[in-house]
């Protein structure tokens, strides 16, 4: 069981700046909109969106 992956809300449970523990509510902030100010030191924490997490689109083809 060591190749599961994590879950996106367990990525990160604490603040990288000032270690306060982040609530469920925060949990499901970041995991929604990626990014969330920590209500402890004001930090802004910002996650990186893998682009492999993203649907692929192919690329339009035009008509020369």
């Amino acid at each position: 069981m060591a190749d599961e992956k994590p879950s996106a809300s367990r990525v990160m449970d604490f603040c990288p700046h000032c270690g306060r523990k982040l609530s469920p509510w925060e949990h499901i902030l970041l995991s929604v909109d990626r990014a969330l100010m920590c209500k402890g030191c004001w930090y802004r924490i910002i996650l990186d969106v893998n682009v492999s997490d993203e649907p692929e689109s192919e690329p339009e083809k035009k008509d020369e």
